[in-house]
């Protein structure tokens, strides 16, 4: 059981931090910041450039820690709480990938979800210093404040689109072309 754990914490959590990468940077096939950045005002969020770097950070953060096996509840909480962001992006897209659909953010939550359940296993940095278990409510607590912060953060910072979207993403405060203003 540790080795399919140790397993299933590092490829996922190095694909959550990669897709954080992604956002901020050049590597990994990123498009920068400002591509982050056009991304998430593509799919109608506020916030310009900042919400691209919290998202990006979060992603990079819960990502490694989950990979390390580290603070695995606040991990999931993390991984959970990205995920389910972009999960309710895509879910107008149906299930599918193929459609662009949320298969994929909803295999990451469920894969933190049960991170958190289960723990890290005994190859893991929580074990390494005394960490482990962690009571079930713990468990509890990062679904529900993952899903949580998720939903809140779309309801915050998503934007219903009411403009022609062949226009271009709206100027305006906290956007890219007002952050150094």
């Amino acid at each position: 059981m540790n080795l399919g754990l140790f397993v299933l914490r590092v490829v996922v959590g190095l694909l959550i931090a990669g897709h954080g990468v992604q956002k901020v940077s050049f590597h990994l096939g990123g498009q920068g910041l400002e591509g982050g950045t056009r991304e998430f005002r593509g799919d109608g969020f506020r916030g310009g450039w900042l919400t691209a770097l919290a998202a990006g950070a979060g992603q990079i953060g819960s990502g490694l820690l989950l990979a390390a096996g580290l603070l695995t509840p606040l991990a999931a909480t993390g991984a959970i709480g990205v995920m389910t962001v972009a999960l309710t992006v895509k879910r107008p897209h149906g299930l599918w990938v193929q459609n662009d659909g949320y298969e994929y953010p909803l295999v990451l939550v469920v894969t933190a979800a049960a991170l958190a359940a289960t723990g890290p296993g005994a190859w893991s940095a929580d074990h390494a210093i005394g960490l482990t278990p962690y009571p079930l409510r713990w468990s509890g607590a990062a679904l529900v404040a993952g899903l949580g912060s998720g939903l809140l953060t779309r309801l915050v910072l998503h934007r219903r689109s009411t403009a022609d979207p062949a226009a271009g993403p709206a100027s305006g405060p906290g956007t890219v072309e007002h952050a150094g203003a």
